[in-house]
């Protein structure tokens, strides 16, 4: 008899993600790292996403707010090993959604990102005219 080890964490998981199909909602499978600071002139956003090609992120940005969105191949990734001989992995894996509301109105027609070495650069430029202007008195 070939015993399988139970693993509780797995079990909830799987019951999580039930429990997101049953209200419409997604349960994400994992939470990639994200930086996220402001010049005078832009937001930068930076986000770990180690193994991910650029056909598996979508961005998407309106008003003062930017979405990032992606999946990693479910289990671990690159193996063909059957999960039940895995004794860990902590690599995050699956569905993910991050959502960011900026302080201040951005300029959706030039927000650019690019992607190296897993580390996705998201340039947020701020949209023109929302700075202080000093109107003179005649």
């Amino acid at each position: 008899m070939a015993f399988t080890r139970w693993d509780p964490l797995r079990d909830l998981l799987a019951l999580h993600e039930q429990i997101g199909q049953l209200v419409g909602t997604d349960a994400p499978g994992w939470t990639p790292p994200v930086d996220l600071y402001e010049t005078a002139t832009e937001f930068v956003l930076t986000a770990e996403l180690p193994g991910l090609s650029r056909d598996q992120i979508e961005i998407h940005a309106e008003d003062n707010r930017i979405v990032i969105r992606g999946a990693r191949a479910s289990g671990p990734s690159g193996s063909d090993v059957p999960c039940e001989q895995y004794h860990r992995v902590e690599r995050g894996h699956g569905r993910f959604s991050r959502a960011f509301a900026l302080p201040e109105a951005i300029d959706v027609e030039r927000v650019a990102a690019d992607l190296k070495e897993g580390l996705l650069t998201v340039t947020i430029p701020k949209a023109a005219g929302h700075g202080i202007h000093r109107v003179n008195v005649t």
